[in-house]
C-alpha cells in the first residue's frame, strides 16, 4: 500500500496520532466556547447558521472537516477545504458594535478561528495526559498551517510554534468580549435543548462533559464568562482521569463512530498506520536532537 495517497500528513506526523484521541472531543467543545468570545466571529455564527437548534451537526460538520484534512487523501483535503471557502464567501452578518457588514471570510476571523481549534485541541491533549515534547508541540502547531491554507488563511500569517500561538493570543485578548451572543453559546452548551427521554443523559453526561471544556479555558475566558475559573490542578486531574477512562476503550470501538476517518485511513494505507501514541515518545528522541531540522 506504499503508493496510496497518506494525505496532507501521514502517520508521521503528530496529527496523526494526536487527533486519534478521545480527548478531542471534548477540545471540540473547549473550542467552542473560545470561539464565541470574540464577538465578530460568534456573530457571523449565530447570524448565519442554527446554531441553537443544530448545535450538534455543526460539531459534527466541524469534526467531518478536521477528519478529512488529518487522515483523508489530498484530493478530499483539497474538496473539503474548497467546500468551507465556497460557503464562507457568500456569508455577511453585522458587526455588534458598529453594525458594519462584514464577511465570514475576513482572514482576522478565520485566523482566530483556527487558533482556537488548534490551543484547544493541543491544551486539552497535554493537560489530559497525552504526552508530547515541546518540539513535537511546535511541529503540530507548523502542521496545522496546511488546513488554515485550506480555508482560505495566507500560511505565513499563522502561528507556527507554541510560543507564536501564545503571543498570538495576547495580541487579541483585548478584542474579546462577553457579548449577547457568547452567553446564548455558554447557555446552550450548558443545557442543551434536549428531548425529555434524553434528559437524564444529558445531565449524566453532556454537562461533565461541558463543565470540563468550560474549565480548562484559559484564566481570561473565566474572567470574560463571569464565573470563578477553577484551580489549574483540579482540573488537570480531571482532564486526566477522563483522558485515562476514554483511552481504556478499544480503539477500534472508539473510531467505528462517526466520522470513521481514521477507519478508512487505515484501510488505505495499512495496519501499521494505525495511530498510537507510543510512536510519538519514539520520535521525540529524534525531533529533540541537537540540530535536527523540525518539521515546518
Amino acid at each position: 500500500m506504499t503508493d496510496a495517497d497518506p494525505g496532507y500528513f501521514g502517520p508521521e506526523s503528530v496529527t496523526w496520532q494526536l487527533h486519534g484521541d478521545p480527548m478531542m472531543w471534548i477540545a471540540g467543545i473547549r473550542a467552542l466556547y473560545l470561539q464565541a468570545l470574540h464577538p465578530r466571529a460568534v456573530r457571523g455564527v449565530m447570524q448565519n447558521s442554527d446554531f441553537r437548534n443544530d448545535a450538534w451537526g455543526r460539531l459534527m460538520r466541524t469534526a467531518d472537516f478536521v477528519g478529512t484534512v488529518s487522515y483523508g487523501t489530498k484530493e478530499a483535503a483539497e474538496q473539503a477545504g474548497a467546500r468551507v471557502r465556497r460557503i464562507h464567501a457568500r456569508l455577511k452578518a453585522d458587526d455588534p458594535a458598529t453594525g458594519e457588514r462584514f464577511g465570514i471570510d475576513d482572514p482576522e476571523l478565520l485566523r482566530w478561528v483556527h487558533c482556537a481549534e488548534i490551543d484547544s485541541y493541543l491544551t486539552v491533549a497535554r493537560r489530559s495526559g497525552f504526552r508530547l515534547s515541546d518540539a513535537q508541540a511546535d511541529r503540530y502547531v507548523a502542521e496545522h498551517r496546511v488546513d488554515a491554507r485550506l480555508v482560505g488563511l495566507d500560511p505565513a500569517g499563522v502561528p507556527g510554534s507554541v510560543a507564536e500561538l501564545a503571543a498570538y493570543f495576547d495580541s487579541v485578548r483585548p478584542l474579546l468580549a462577553l457579548t449577547a451572543d457568547a452567553r446564548a453559546v455558554d447557555n446552550f452548551l450548558r443545557r442543551p435543548p434536549t428531548p425529555a427521554f434524553l434528559i437524564p443523559a444529558r445531565e449524566l453526561l453532556w454537562r461533565r462533559v461541558a463543565r470540563l471544556a468550560y474549565a480548562s479555558l484559559p484564566p481570561y475566558a473565566h474572567e470574560l464568562y463571569g464565573r470563578p475559573a477553577p484551580a489549574v490542578r483540579t482540573v488537570d486531574r480531571q482532564l486526566a482521569f477522563t483522558g485515562g477512562v476514554l483511552r481504556c476503550v478499544p480503539a477500534r470501538l472508539r473510531w467505528q463512530l462517526p466520522p470513521r476517518h481514521i477507519l478508512r485511513a487505515v484501510a488505505r494505507l495499512g495496519p501499521g498506520t494505525r495511530p498510537e501514541p507510543y510512536k510519538l515518545r519514539r520520535q521525540a528522541a529524534i525531533l529533540d536532537e541537537p540540530g535536527r531540522a523540525h518539521f515546518q
